[in-house]
């Protein structure tokens, strides 16, 4: 996207002020989507983006300077806004930098530019709807969405490296809504990853949209959700949610450096029940949150955060590893070249337990079955979180019974997983359509945990 020399040139005069750090983030992004209402494709839209973000690390700060115009002069003049960051740090002498490319090793195709031809997608979506309608006769509308895009991104750091990713993403998503006797249930499913339109050959949009008036059928002939402490049985896969919000965003070092997270401090220490091991990948193949290397240059790891309950480490991006005198983990990830990088999550999940998934259910008195999570929030200070629960069912003596709606948890991340009393041998990530917010950016990942029970978890409802 920028010659060798360029680059060079922008690195010297982001650092001409000082500095311990600087890089250029070069961006090209070609997004594909189309969305399907009421049986017709009713918006597509093409988007092309592209541009250079140029950032100055100077001790514990960071100044930024971005540019679409990719002519040298407004370049330059990106590169003189982050310096600023540096005006009054003392000058260090870095002359001209040699820029050598580093390979990278993919973790999905490298070679994917275009996108299919446009009936390709429209009959995606139109499969879809078809399938989702046929499932019940109370599914009476569907909406369908698909995105397919391609982001080639140029990384290029003062310690001399520059790498190139070329990195596909795919999503199909359906949402079905139900009716009946003036009752409404709604279902979403979606799936996809970092892979191509190709994808849904195998994984067809049939099954996603059955999968989606499913959802929506139990949840009409839902009844309310009853409300106070109870034990909570969280669902494989979707159920890995909870995990990202309440404790993983906890677990970013950003927030750990500057002491606002109950994890600040304690790595060595004890935090969950010894069942819970808490991973972060940013290297498993085709997955949506894995990155070959994540927006710094750092290439995409395994991280053990937590390992038999025991506080392991934190993700790190590079300025806040440098701080904390430890390595980045391949976690600073950006929405795009207008934004800084934070140290984020990839694909967060818990591995294998011992139990089975029937001897959790029948150990359970009485309690709610959260097979899977609509929106939340969580505050990361004291980790207390909110959830709604997309797909949830009473247990009863041991006994899964009647679906519920409406319904509500409340409680608190770390002390969630030192309530965790069983975790099954069915763990999964869940299917891939997860995006992540922080600070006003998205980014897109992965979630996943086997059957986990908790022993008291507060439920709001409103049934008896």
């Amino acid at each position: 996207m920028l010659d060798h020399e360029l680059l060079a040139r922008l690195l010297s005069r982001a650092l001409r002020n000082g500095g311990d750090y600087a890089d250029v983030f070069c961006e090209r992004r070609n997004a594909l989507s189309y969305r399907l209402q009421d049986g017709h494709i009713h918006e597509s839209g093409l988007s092309l983006t592209q541009g250079v973000g140029i950032r100055v690390i100077v001790g514990e700060s960071a100044g930024y300077g971005y540019s679409d115009d990719l002519s040298s002069e407004a370049l330059m003049r990106a590169a003189d806004a982050a310096s600023l960051i540096a005006r009054n740090a003392p000058r260090r002498a870095h002359g001209s930098i040699p820029i050598a490319p580093v390979a990278v090793a993919p973790l999905y195709d490298q070679h994917r530019t275009a996108h299919a031809a446009s009936r390709r997608y429209a009959d995606l979506l139109s499969r879809a709807d078809v399938a989702a309608r046929a499932f019940d006769p109370r599914v009476g509308s569907v909406n369908a969405h698909i995105t397919d895009e391609v982001q080639e991104v140029w990384i290029a750091g003062s310690d001399g490296r520059i790498v190139h990713d070329r990195r596909p993403l795919v999503t199909l998503g359906v949402q079905a809504v139900s009716t009946s006797a003036g009752d409404r249930g709604s279902g979403y499913a979606a799936d996809g990853g970092r892979t191509s339109i190709a994808y849904f050959d195998e994984h067809d949009p049939e099954a996603i949209a059955r999968e989606a008036a499913r959802i929506a059928i139990v949840n009409v002939e839902a009844i309310p959700a009853p409300a106070g402490e109870m034990e909570m049985v969280v669902g494989a896969g979707a159920g890995g949610v909870l995990l990202h919000e309440a404790v993983g965003h906890g677990l970013e070092s950003d927030f750990n450096r500057r002491g606002v997270s109950l994890y600040s401090g304690r790595v060595g220490e004890r935090v969950a029940n010894e069942l819970v091991t808490i991973l972060d990948d940013g290297n498993i193949p085709g997955e949506r949150g894995s990155l070959s290397v994540d927006d710094e240059g750092v290439a995409g790891a395994h991280k053990v955060l937590v390992e038999d309950g025991i506080l392991r480490g934190y993700m790190q991006d590079r300025l806040n590893a440098r701080l904390m005198r430890v390595a980045p983990t391949g976690s600073g990830r950006r929405q795009s070249f207008r934004s800084m990088p934070q140290p984020r999550m990839c694909n967060t999940y818990m591995p294998n337990g011992e139990s089975t998934f029937e001897e959790i259910v029948a150990s359970t008195k009485r309690g709610i079955y959260a097979k899977g999570f609509g929106g939340g929030q969580v505050e990361i200070s004291k980790g207390d979180f909110v959830f709604m629960v997309a797909e949830g069912y009473l247990i009863e003596d041991g006994r899964i019974t009647a679906p519920v709606k409406n319904a509500t948890i409340v409680g608190n991340g770390p002390e969630a997983m030192t309530r965790v009393t069983a975790v099954g041998n069915d763990s999964r990530l869940a299917s891939r359509h997860y995006t992540c917010g922080k600070g006003g950016q998205y980014v897109p990942v992965g979630v996943g945990m086997p059957t986990v029970k908790i022993s008291a978890i507060t439920v709001g409802g409103t049934g008896a």
